[in-house]
């Protein structure tokens, strides 16, 4: 049985989206982490997830992906890892995790918002790098091509870690992110430029 079959055996669609912060209701349904979703249009079968709203659609392996930008095998491992599977266990060997802990779950939610986060402050700086690159050997540096040289290494360490890392590590990090308001100030930010750069392209439009 290969990894992605044993993942989606014994993981559930609704099971991994409330590991990974999402608040499902009891009609199976979520505000669809995927596009600005103001009521819940996402639904949640056991086997695949649809969104009403964006047409978003997938089984568990396709949801970890997508929220975490990563690839195909790269969420199914994720998905085993964080839910206890061992590929090279038979499947009733296979341990599925116990209920999980309230403090462990809010955990979880606060360890997807800081990858969530850093993520969206990755793709930022890469576009930055690209960007405001100077275009000869005068031009003056701009700072946001600065901030993308200087950030861009760790910021993609630090992402990398809280996806692939030991719980123990990915605990520190995220205490360390949280320490001094450090990822809601990031966060805060984010929203700020995202906000300025909506309103320069409505200029733009007009």
């Amino acid at each position: 049985m290969t990894l992605f079959e044993l993942v989606k055996q014994n993981i559930c669609v609704p099971d991994a989206a409330e590991h990974y912060g999402l608040q499902v209701n009891r009609n199976g349904m979520c505000s669809c982490p995927f596009h600005e979703d103001r009521h819940p249009s996402m639904k949640l079968n056991e086997r695949y997830f649809y969104c009403f709203g964006c047409g978003a659609t997938g089984d568990v392996i396709d949801l970890v992906a997508r929220l975490f930008d990563l690839s195909s095998y790269e969420a199914a491992q994720k998905l085993a890892q964080d839910f206890g599977i061992d590929p090279d266990k038979p499947p009733a060997a296979a341990v599925l995790p116990k209920p999980e802990r309230p403090l462990l779950t809010a955990y979880r939610q606060e360890e997807v918002r800081c990858l969530r986060v850093l993520c969206d402050y990755l793709h930022l700086l890469e576009s930055w790098k690209v960007q405001y690159a100077p275009k000869t050997l005068e031009d003056v540096l701009d700072d946001r091509f600065v901030e993308a040289c200087q950030m861009l290494d760790y910021v993609e360490y630090l992402a990398d870690l809280l996806i692939a890392a030991e719980l123990e590590q990915r605990v520190k990090i995220v205490e360390m992110l949280n320490k001094d308001g450090l990822i809601a100030g990031l966060e805060e930010r984010l929203d700020r430029l995202k906000k300025e750069d909506d309103a320069h392209e409505k200029q733009s439009a007009a």
